[in-house]
């Protein structure tokens, strides 16, 4: 008996590695940001790339992903809120690191429900 996973799974996680893919460089930005901020950079700029990486994402995840599309939101909404700097780079790691938490779980619940027994074939 051999396991494989299903069209509908195929499909979720094709979409699931795309969003990986667009989630490190997300974080790759939050990182830049953070850099920036130690050393005493303007921040301003990270917001737009920030919105630039993580509104494709959203829009990818929203059909299939939906309470993580929400979370990739709230990245957006972090990084537009006023309040210290400190805060909002911690913050958005935070975001980040959650939504790639998410991402994970996802695969693996995606994985459990379609996979479907077979038989092997010679």
């Amino acid at each position: 008996m051999a396991t494989r996973i299903d069209g509908q799974g195929l499909a979720k996680l094709e979409t699931l590695e795309a969003a990986v893919t667009h989630l490190q460089r997300l974080y790759s930005v939050v990182e830049r940001m953070a850099q920036a901020q130690r050393i005493q950079q303007p921040l301003a700029p990270f917001r737009q790339q920030i919105q630039r990486a993580a509104a494709p994402l959203a829009s990818l995840l929203k059909s299939q992903f939906e309470s993580i599309a929400d979370q990739v939101t709230n990245v957006i909404v972090v990084s537009t809120r006023g309040g210290s700097e400190t805060h909002r780079v911690r913050s958005l790691r935070e975001s980040v690191a959650q939504v790639r938490a998410s991402l994970d779980a996802a695969e693996t619940r995606v994985r459990k429900q379609h996979t479907v027994e077979g038989e092997a074939e010679a």
